[in-house]
């Protein structure tokens, strides 16, 4: 199963704007893991993310699938499958 990584930030709008989109996958049964990256900088260091909202889909621990920005949830969905 894949799971997802999405950092994002409290001062960013793109962010407040396409956490719904996540928040309704994560509901779905979608393994979602929320980073918000001023609490955890490492984690945004670790992963190499310059951006956000950056998306990073993972299959197995393994980075399959990163997006920046939002995309409709729909797209999201393709990602996963």
């Amino acid at each position: 199963m894949k799971t997802i990584k999405y950092f994002s930030a409290v001062w960013c709008g793109p962010c407040r704007a396409f956490k719904p989109v996540m928040n309704e996958i994560a509901n779905e049964g979608y393994s979602v893991q929320f980073i918000d990256i001023d609490q955890s900088p490492n984690m945004a260091t670790q992963f190499s993310v310059m951006s956000v909202p950056t998306v990073i889909i993972e299959e197995n621990g393994i980075e399959v699938d990163r997006f920046v920005g939002s995309i409709p949830k729909q797209q999201v969905l393709e990602r996963l499958i």
